[in-house]
């Protein structure tokens, strides 16, 4: 599946609140409200002033996809928070959506990514893996993970 990146400028949840059933919310952010709340999103989930989110999209132009990337330690850190695919993306498209997630991280000025994800989420946890990621520890069944952009930009 071909996904194209569109930086969410607006920070227009509108299109996230369609793609996630309500069975869907406590995978994304175990701690938000069901049914999706967009005030909450906006005041607790992506309401710093740094966080940046983007919707990917099937080649038809239908949002498929979103994600959020938040500044880390330092504006050269930046940290992947609440990804989403819908079902229909979800087979074989892990590689694509850690390439549009790297070039994002970058083009915000980031040297380093990181995230956190859940230990027995094997299908993520192996692509981000597979993507080089590297595991730094885990804690509570969370496995928190870093990539260094520029050593994987000069490959």
């Amino acid at each position: 599946m071909a996904l194209t990146l569109r930086r969410n400028r607006d920070r227009d949840l509108a299109p996230l609140a369609a793609m996630l059933s309500d069975a869907e919310i406590p995978l994304l952010n175990p701690n938000a409200k069901v049914p999706f709340d967009e005030m909450e999103w906006h005041q607790k989930w992506l309401g710093d002033r740094e966080d940046v989110s983007f919707y990917l999209q099937d080649a038809a132009g239908r949002d498929v996809g979103f994600f959020a990337l938040r500044e880390g330690v330092g504006p050269e850190v930046r940290h992947l928070t609440y990804v989403y695919l819908i079902e229909e993306a979800r087979g074989g498209a892990a590689a694509e959506l850690t390439s549009h997630v790297e070039q994002a991280a970058r083009d915000l000025g980031a040297l380093t990514l990181t995230l956190k994800v859940e230990v027995d989420n094997a299908p993520a946890h192996n692509a981000y893996l597979s993507a080089g990621y590297e595991e730094l520890s885990r804690r509570q069944g969370m496995a928190t993970m870093r990539l260094d952009l520029e050593e994987r930009h000069a490959e």
